[in-house]
């Protein structure tokens, strides 16, 4: 008989719902008769490609995060406007609360969205937090330009402060010393790096340098040089609809056979957007990054500070990222010695201080 767990996933990039999947997969491999009902914007091909546990997805707005105009560029306004609408009168979390009951779910894993930890007050089952921000950390950032924020977080904390356990994963923005922290939380590679050079048609010793903006679209220009570089491959996802080359620029859409974790795995040097995935994959995988930071977002130097801490990296602007300049900065990573000493993946952690916690509640 399955026991099903209800995870709420913020849909604001694709980071969370990465983080989630590799606390899924850590718990089912402990506990195989778990089935996890997914809650969630994110599209469905993300779980399917990211997961080997069973699960079941139901889409259903759990936050807002930030709205955005561009990846790197966030819009106020519009998000102060979107909780606005999101948190009036309460009937959200009712729907919410009713659809997890529904469900019978014995516990909620949220990562970050806090709608979830008041359902689960609301239907008296356990609740586990799990993030390294939470989103009235980042609007307390943005206050004393949209007033509104600052409200809405202040809302937003005090339904976050009732989980029953809370697990931070490093690097933790805001380190709380009743949380539990673990290691970086990423999802595990599947093929070794050989093969996925295979995959994409390269040479099985080539330097290989990924470009990730994180799962949101993006106009990759300055790749002519690329293209004619001497050192190294590029592999872009979401740089094409279907997977195509141009010279040395293999170009992938977001959804590929090959899987994200893996492409990381195999690249020496990661350039594109930080976010809390990419630095933890790329952590995992001892890869250097040049990375485009968010100086507007509070989570971008948190992150910066750890990439300069665990690997060779290097901060590039966006109009480098834009004009190809950036290819300076892969030449110097690419000569730079990576990291010898073992990674440990946080998952295995937050995934025995669940079950240790509620697997009595979990049968």
């Amino acid at each position: 008989m399955c026991v099903p767990v209800a995870v709420v996933v913020s849909a604001h990039g694709f980071g969370h719902a990465a983080r989630a999947c590799a606390v899924i997969e850590a718990l089912a491999e402990r506990r195989p008769d778990l089935h996890f009902e997914i809650i969630t914007t994110v599209p469905r091909w993300f779980f399917a490609e990211s997961l080997t546990a069973s699960f079941s997805l139901h889409r259903f707005t759990t936050d807002v995060g930030l709205a955005q105009r561009t990846p790197l560029e966030e819009d106020l306004t519009a998000t102060a406007d979107r909780l606005d609408r999101l948190l009036a009168g309460g009937g959200r979390l009712e729907r919410l609360a009713e659809r997890i009951g529904r469900l019978r779910c014995r516990a909620v894993l949220a990562d970050i969205a806090p709608l979830g930890i008041a359902a689960a007050r609301r239907l008296g089952i356990p609740a586990v937090l799990v993030e390294n921000f939470t989103w009235d950390w980042i609007y307390d950032g943005y206050g004393g330009r949209e007033p509104r924020l600052a409200r809405h977080g202040a809302a937003l904390e005090a339904l976050s402060a009732t989980a029953d356990l809370h697990i931070q994963t490093e690097p933790a923005c805001r380190p709380v010393g009743s949380a539990l922290a673990v290691p970086p939380v990423a999802r595990r590679r599947r093929a070794a790096p050989t093969a996925v050079r295979r995959s994409l048609g390269i040479p099985d010793q080539a330097r290989l340098v990924v470009l990730t903006m994180g799962g949101v679209g993006w106009t990759y220009r300055g790749l002519a040089s690329a293209e004619r570089h001497r050192r190294a491959w590029f592999a872009v996802p979401g740089g094409a609809q279907r997977m195509r080359r141009r010279g040395r620029v293999v170009l992938l859409p977001f959804h590929s056979e090959l899987y994200h974790p893996d492409l990381v795995q195999a690249a020496d040097v990661v350039v594109g957007k930080l976010g809390y995935s990419t630095v933890a994959e790329t952590y995992q995988a001892r890869s250097a990054m040049a990375f485009v930071g968010r100086p507007r977002f509070r989570e971008s130097a948190v992150l910066a500070e750890f990439l300069r801490r665990t690997a060779p990296s290097v901060e590039i602007t966006e109009a480098a990222f834009n004009d190809g300049s950036w290819l300076d900065a892969v030449d110097t990573l690419l000569d730079a010695p990576r990291p010898g000493e073992p990674r440990v993946n946080g998952a295995a952690a937050a995934a025995a201080a669940i079950l240790d916690r509620f697997g009595g509640v979990l049968r």
